[in-house]
């Protein structure tokens, strides 16, 4: 897919959001080159364009839910779920602690309005940046507990790591909209 929203939000994140530099990764693994993506999401441009894009991606798929782990997925999720609703096609979204607050209500998926659930709705898990998939896994541990149906996993970027794989042996499919490959090449 090439749009000129796609080529000026890979020239964002790759001004605000890419790296060169030996760095440990969530999954323990050691690389030479990073992506932080929260310049991007923060971004009132990069904001935009990763939500016109996400939700390109997903609109047909009659997706009730979008939502994933903290932090990555929380500024996703909302411009994802206001852009739905601009668009006359709500979707909302929630996220996951990756521990339970040790006080108030004690959840593990937030956003839920009382009497609100997950249970037998369709969901999309979205990620910043992913690697292996194991953040994604815990949110979606987290969506199944609740009875909820994950239908997929959008990440803005797959640095082509493994998830994929890892998340076809769970039955599911992983969409991306940028591979590290893309900001790799000279």
């Amino acid at each position: 897919m090439s749009t000129p929203s796609r080529a000026r939000l890979a020239d964002i994140i790759r001004t605000r959001s890419f790296g060169r530099g030996e760095i440990t990764l969530a999954s323990g693994r050691k690389s030479d080159f990073y992506f932080n993506l929260k310049p991007t999401m923060l971004d009132p441009e990069g904001a935009t364009l990763l939500a016109e894009l996400s939700y390109d991606a997903i609109k047909d798929e009659k997706i009730d839910y979008i939502g994933g782990l903290e932090m990555g997925a929380v500024p996703l999720a909302g411009a994802i779920a206001q852009l739905s609703w601009m668009k006359g096609n709500p979707i909302a979204a929630f996220f996951v602690r990756k521990k339970p607050k040790e006080h108030g209500a004690r959840l593990a998926v937030e956003g839920l309005a009382k009497g609100e659930s997950l249970k037998g709705k369709r969901i999309v898990i979205v990620e910043d940046v992913t690697t292996t998939g194991g953040s994604a896994i815990k949110a979606i541990e987290a969506v199944k507990d609740a009875g909820g149906d994950v239908v997929m996993v959008l990440t803005m970027v797959d640095r082509e790591e493994g998830a994929s794989e890892n998340f076809k042996e769970a039955g599911l499919t992983l969409r991306a909209l940028y591979t590290a490959t893309e900001f790799l090449r000279p």
